[in-house]
């Protein structure tokens, strides 16, 4: 085991990556004032976004889960590793090379994390398999594929291979390429028998299962000839590292940006549906593999189509979007046979503003995507899409088709077939207009049907839920501040309304008073814009400037990290530093005021400052890697990022007359507090010299606090 990472190599990493292309491969980010972007959280479940990124400062943070932290934190949580891990993940991502130091101090070169080598491992399998397809053995592959109406072309497009029949031909080849066997089993490539490590694919058409943004993470394979070991048809990559069934997609590479654009989803139930759907045009077709559509498959689906909200109603229906019949929907391809049935009533599991967006598709005939577009061409296959129903209506309609409703029997039948999946839906809003719907189709009595899904509500203990009910808009989300971000702070009312939104949406210390709102204000831009911050005014400041106590601990902790950081110190490293020298007490503290919105219309120049300093594209059109070329070419040196790339930002001019503005004030109101406490010492002595000079310190003070509050007023315009 190498020692530990070298820290030019850590700082090298930090300002590389890039932290708006990290989170928004898994979330859907959108625009939310000066440089922020918002989100739904993905550590927890959430209907409204609370997560905000701030990509120039290279943080993040999540209103309602309180997590927060750079893009190492980010790479930690999501991937459930350690920091270690994180540095190396994002070092093979953009392609830095790590050096480590050994106990003796010296330094050592490492071919990468062991999540790193499994990808590859994975990769060159991929690699592996694809090469194997045209060969003479493959031969049962070529005819399954062909079968389907795929192509050559179409089989490569979506990386379909052949594992052969052999018995380790993979390993051999994985072993060639200076692969571990443990490391091909760790991968899930490889099985251990008491002759040896075999091939876990052998003899069966593969497809690589990718994460959204292309990384081969597993496989699925298809069973091909009669006497394979392995009854299961299709088999998957077991659990590893890299690859959760639970939380796998075949094809979301393919589909993401077809998500996120259309906010529409397919679900379908095999690879080669997925293949069909996106030959036909539906090309936000997934699929899970080998396991039925989960919770953690909706969180995934919900984080790309993102909620959208109106006022204080949470649209979570389908929408009409413009080119689109409907949008904001996720449409299920069940079976109609009793699988396809029982899956659908799988679905019920779901949460309610999920469900109330999905739909069913159906063919008439039962076939699947693939099979209908075999028979039947593209147009069938579209037309199924655009045709589904919500999955409320299949379900009951599925129950009630059962039943002769001519007869009473049949009527009461239908009823007690129904009432207990009615009574699933935990949303207060539909459950009343389901049990009407059903009431009309089946021809009863309403008080009969609400009688009997009460008493199933009773049985199977459901949650009463609200999908429609209003949600709490978070700190930089709200229609107010967006439209506020255009200039209009010049104007000190609207100023000061945002500067008391802010104080009233954090979550460290709820109070609302000028004193808080000033010293929540400076400190949020000596986080984000320390270059911002006069050194001389700043060297003034004590800690008795602070009497809300958690800035208080803030000033020490800025004191702690050095006081403020010189021009050439790279961004992240003086938020590396101030959070550290913090501790994890105002870790959170310091995550809220970095995404905190400023009053400041300087957007644009942000933007651009950002853009320069850490080589991303604010906009969103970042690239996925960087090469060691390119990092160069941005000034990352062999011994670590150049000041010139990656240095705190230079503060506008408009952000040096707010940063004056708030210094002034606290050194106004620490001096108004040593007056007054010179005063109360004054009014006790006794007449006499020590009186005297007193009052005369006295009078320079408030000639001090004269000038100070001159400048407040100048810099807010009054």
């Amino acid at each position: 085991m190498a020692g530990i990472i070298v820290k030019q190599d850590i700082e090298k990493v930090r300002a590389t990556a890039d932290l708006y292309d990290i989170v928004s491969s898994t979330v859907t980010l959108k625009a939310s004032g000066t440089g922020t972007f918002m989100g739904l959280c993905p550590f927890h479940d959430e209907k409204t976004p609370s997560f905000s990124v701030r990509p120039s400062l290279g943080v993040w943070h999540c209103f309602g889960c309180g997590l927060g932290g750079d893009v190492f934190g980010y790479v930690e949580h999501k991937e459930n590793i350690d920091f270690r891990e994180a540095v190396e993940l994002l070092a093979d991502k953009y392609h830095i090379e790590l050096h480590y130091e050994s106990g003796k101090g010296v330094g050592l070169e490492q071919h990468g994390s062991k999540r790193a080598r499994l990808l590859e491992a994975n990769e060159e399998a991929q690699r592996y398999f694809v090469s194997q397809i045209l060969t003479r053995e493959a031969l049962a592959a070529r005819k399954l594929l062909g079968g389907r109406n795929f192509s050559q072309a179409d089989c490569e497009r979506f990386g379909c291979g052949y594992a052969p029949r052999g018995w380790d031909n993979l390993v051999r080849h994985l072993a060639s390429k200076g692969f571990t066997q443990q490391e091909m089993l760790d991968a899930g490539l490889a099985r251990q028998g008491q002759r040896g490590v075999y091939d876990y694919f052998r003899g069966r058409a593969t497809w690589p299962i990718r994460d959204s943004t292309g990384r081969t993470l597993g496989f699925g394979a298809r069973k091909l000839y009669d006497d394979d070991n392995i009854n299961a048809k299709y088999i998957n990559t077991p659990d590893t590292q890299l690859y959760r069934k639970t939380q796998a997609l075949y094809g979301i590479d393919l589909a993401k940006s077809s998500i996120v654009k259309k906010r529409q989803a397919v679900i379908v139930e095999g690879y080669t549906d997925v293949m069909a759907c996106h030959l036909a045009g539906i090309d936000t077709a997934v699929a899970t593999c080998g396991t039925a559509f989960g919770e953690e498959h909706a969180k995934i689906i919900r984080r790309l189509i993102s909620d959208d909200s109106l006022g204080a109603i949470q649209l979570v229906g389908p929408l009409k979007v413009e080119g689109q019949s409907l949008s904001s929907r996720i449409v299920f391809t069940f079976d109609g046979d009793a699988a396809g049935q029982k899956a659908a009533i799988h679905a019920f599991g779901l949460d309610s503003a999920f469900l109330s967006q999905t739909f069913v598709a159906v063919a008439d005939n039962n076939l699947d995507p693939c099979d209908l577009r075999i028979q039947q061409g593209n147009q069938a296959v579209r037309s199924l899409i655009d045709h589904a129903r919500p999955l409320y209506d299949f379900v009951i309609d599925t129950a009630i088709d059962r039943f002769d409703t001519s007869y009473t029997t049949g009527q009461m039948g239908a009823v007690k077939a129904a009432a207990p999946l009615i009574a699933q839906i935990r949303d207060r809003s539909l459950l009343d207009l389901y049990t009407r719907k059903a009431t009309r189709r089946i021809g009863v009595d309403l008080d009969i049907m609400r009688r009997e899904v009460n008493r199933a509500r009773r049985q199977l203990h459901v949650r009463d839920d609200d999908a429609y009910a209003p949600k709490r808009h978070w700190s930089g989300w709200s229609e107010n501040r967006r439209s506020s971000q255009g200039g209009e702070f010049s104007n000190p009312a609207a100023k000061r309304a945002l500067e008391r939104k802010d104080a009233n949406d954090q979550t460290y210390y709820h109070v609302d008073d000028a004193v808080f709102i000033c010293e929540q204000q400076f400190m949020a831009v000596l986080i984000q814009v320390p270059r911002a911050i006069n050194p001389r005014a700043f060297g003034q400041l004590t800690l008795g400037d602070f009497m809300t106590p958690v800035f208080r601990s803030m000033f020490q902790a800025i004191a702690a990290a050095g006081g403020l950081p010189s021009d050439d110190t790279p961004q992240g490293l003086w938020m590396h530093n101030l959070t550290k020298a913090a501790g994890p007490m105002l870790e959170q503290v310091i995550n809220e005021l970095a995404v905190m919105p400023l009053p400041l219309s300087n957007g644009d120049a942000e933007v651009g400052n950002a853009n320069n300093a850490n080589g991303n594209n604010m906009n969103g059109n970042v690239s996925a890697g960087i090469n060691s070329t390119d990092a160069n070419a941005q000034g990352m040196g062999a011994n670590g990022p150049s000041p010139t790339a990656v240095q705190l930002r230079a503060a506008s001019d408009e952000e040096k007359r707010y940063a004056s503005e708030l210094t002034a004030r606290l050194l106004d109101i620490g001096y108004m507090r040593r007056i007054g406490a010179a005063k109360r010492k004054m009014a006790q002595l006794p007449d006499g010299e020590e009186k005297i000079k007193l009052l005369g310190k006295i009078t320079d003070m408030e000639a001090v606090r004269k000038d100070l509050q001159a400048q407040v007023y100048e810099n807010a315009g009054v």
